[in-house]
């Protein structure tokens, strides 16, 4: 007779899903680190009266940082890093995943894990290497608080956006002909919302991506509206995708499938790869 080994517990299950998985989770630490360590560098570079390119934070000077952080992002996502942890780089989008099915409970958890910690050591590093002028009115670490008209109009601000992140996201990335154009339609979002939306929230669209500068400069100005909204977005998002094209059409959940880069999700890719 076949014997029928029991199937682990969930607390049974952490350790192994840990050692096979912790280079995906030093990853998105590492890459959402970098992001924080470009923000608090860029915003210093654009914003503070003392850098030699200052130009304030006014339309112009919102389009030069949306282009710079825009880049970022797409090189991220393009990066070593990002083909294989898939470059979520926000607790937003891992758990709408996990809603979605395409990723473990226990990687979830770590990846969530790992986006905070980088967030926090990413923006320490560019506190390091400006010194205070990170902590300046006109820098703030980088961090995202609510504009003039108010904190309701940023929470409605941050749903909308990280609904329409979300969407796009999943749009592309489960469309073969889209698929490998993925990180510049995400590129081109992120330039277009800190142009135009961020004078309304900041544009986070991540809670870790706003914890790092409140936890760093002690700034928590309505941070509720960065832990909910963004989430809140993306899982509507989701389920928006789901209802229309049905679950067994999102086939990966890394923002760009890359042939040769290992995949810990629950991956149901086509071969071959688009593109």
């Amino acid at each position: 007779m076949v014997s029928i080994l029991p199937e682990p517990s969930p607390i049974e299950a952490m350790p192994t899903t840990l050692r096979r998985h912790w280079p995906e989770y030093l990853m998105e630490a590492g890459e959402l680190g970098t992001f924080m360590i470009a923000a608090g560098l860029f915003t210093w570079l654009l914003n503070h009266p003392q850098s030699p390119v200052a130009i304030g934070n006014g339309l112009g000077g919102r389009a030069v940082m949306g282009l710079l952080m825009a880049a970022t992002a797409i090189c991220l996502v393009h990066s070593p890093w990002g083909c294989q942890s898939g470059a979520h780089m926000n607790p937003s989008f891992t758990l709408a995943f996990l809603r979605l099915g395409k990723v473990d409970a226990w990687d979830a958890a770590f990846y969530v894990g790992a986006q905070f910690a980088g967030a926090v050591l990413g923006i320490t590093v560019a506190a390091l290497l400006v010194g205070g002028g990170l902590g300046t009115p006109e820098v703030r670490y980088a961090a995202t608080t609510p504009g003039a008209p108010g904190p309701l109009v940023a929470f409605a601000a941050e749903l909308v956006i990280s609904f329409v992140l979300m969407l796009t996201v999943l749009t592309s990335s489960n469309t073969v002909r889209l698929a490998r154009h993925t990180p510049y339609f995400v590129g081109l979002l992120i330039a277009t919302y800190i142009t135009i939306e961020s004078p309304l929230s900041g544009m986070s669209m991540n809670p870790a991506r706003t914890f790092g500068p409140a936890f760093f400069g002690r700034i928590w100005d309505a941070w509720w509206i960065y832990f909910t909204a963004p989430p809140l977005g993306m899982l509507l998002a989701a389920e928006t995708f789901v209802r229309v094209r049905g679950a067994k059409a999102v086939w990966c959940a890394k923002l760009r499938h890359t042939p040769g880069k290992r995949c810990i999700f629950r991956c149901a890719y086509p071969e071959p790869e688009a593109g």
